[in-house]
C-alpha cells in the first residue's frame, strides 16, 4: 500500500482534491459573497490612482459610442441604421458587458495565481467576480442611456419594454459566465491563448450588428453571410434590447429561444468543463 493509499483508507483528503459537482456548486453558492467582495474591490482597484475614479467606467464607453457614431455615421451615411443614435449606443453598452467577461474572464485565473495557490476555495468564483464586476460597470452606463433615450426619442420611449431589459440581462450574465468559464480553464492550459483575445473581441464587435443594421448592409435575404450573423448569440442579445429600447425595431421570439439555449447551455458546459480541471488551477506544471 502506498502512503497516498495509506492516508486516504483512514480519512485523510488530498490538498486540492476536487469535489464532487453539486458538492462544488454548493460549496460556490455558500461563499458567493467571496465573488462579490472581489468584484468590488477589483473595481476600486482599477480607477484608484485616476483623478475621476469610478467616472470612467461612464466616461469610456460614452466616449467609444460617441466615435463610433461619428465615424461609422459618416461611412455608413444612408445605410446606417435608422435612430442611429439610441441604437448604436444600445450596442456598444452591451457589447461592452460581453467585452469586458470575455477579455477578463480568460485571465481571471492567471491573474490571481497567488490568491489560488495560497487560499482554498472553489476557483469559480474568480470568473464569477469578473461578471458580477462587470456587471456593476454597466449599471451606470445603462442610466446614461436611459438619459439618451429619453432626450432623443421623448419620455413616449419610456414603456414596458424597459422592465423586459432585467430578464434579458440576467440572461446575458448567464452567457458571459459561461464563456468566462471556458476561457478560463482554456487560457490556464494555453496563456498565449491571451495574446489572442483582442482578436476575438475585434472580430465579434464587426459580427454582432454593433454599429450595423443586418437588413440595410445584407438586402439580399440569402445572402451567406447575413445568415451566418443570426447565428451569432450576441446579435440576438444586442436585437432584443434595441427592440425593447428603440423605436422603429421589435422583439423576435425566436431571438428569445436562441439566447437561453445559448446561454443556460454554454453555463452548463462552462461549469463541467471549468470543475474537470479544478486540481490544475494554480499549479506550475
Amino acid at each position: 500500500m502506498s502512503s497516498e493509499q495509506y492516508a486516504l483508507s483512514h480519512g485523510l483528503k488530498k490538498v486540492g482534491a476536487r469535489p464532487t459537482l453539486f458538492k462544488y456548486i454548493r460549496e460556490a453558492f455558500s461563499r458567493i459573497d467571496f465573488a462579490y467582495t472581489l468584484a468590488s474591490y477589483g473595481n476600486e482597484a482599477t480607477n484608484a490612482k485616476s483623478r475621476l475614479g469610478s467616472w470612467w467606467n461612464i466616461l469610456l464607453p460614452t466616449i467609444q459610442a460617441s466615435t463610433y457614431g461619428l465615424i461609422f455615421g459618416l461611412i455608413l451615411g444612408a445605410s446606417k441604421p435608422d435612430n442611429f443614435l439610441p441604437f448604436l449606443f444600445t450596442g456598444v453598452f452591451l457589447f461592452g458587458f460581453f467585452q469586458g467577461s470575455f477579455t477578463n474572464g480568460a485571465s481571471s485565473i492567471v491573474n490571481r495565481s497567488g490568491l489560488v495557490r495560497s487560499l482554498s476555495f472553489p476557483r469559480v468564483l474568480l470568473p464569477l467576480s469578473v461578471i458580477i464586476s462587470q456587471a456593476i460597470a454597466l449599471i451606470p452606463q445603462l442610466l446614461v442611456l436611459a438619459v439618451l433615450l429619453v432626450v432623443v426619442q421623448g419620455f413616449g420611449s419610456i414603456t414596458f419594454g424597459w422592465l423586459m431589459m432585467v430578464p434579458l440581462l440576467a440572461v446575458m450574465f448567464i452567457f458571459n459566465f459561461g464563456v468566462a468559464m471556458v476561457m478560463a480553464r482554456i487560457t490556464v492550459h494555453v496563456q498565449d491563448l491571451s495574446k489572442l483575445v483582442p482578436f476575438f473581441n475585434r472580430v465579434l464587435f464587426y459580427v454582432s450588428g454593433v454599429f450595423f443594421s443586418l437588413e440595410k448592409i445584407f438586402t439580399d435575404p440569402d445572402n451567406i453571410w447575413g445568415k451566418l450573423i443570426q447565428f451569432n448569440p450576441i446579435f440576438d442579445f444586442l436585437n432584443l434590447a434595441r427592440g425593447y429600447l428603440v423605436h422603429g425595431y421589435s422583439v423576435r421570439p425566436e431571438e428569445w429561444i436562441s439566447i437561453l439555449i445559448w446561454s443556460f447551455g454554454l453555463a452548463i458546459f462552462g461549469l463541467v468543463f471549468f470543475w474537470s480541471a479544478e486540481e490544475s488551477y494554480g499549479r506550475e506544471d
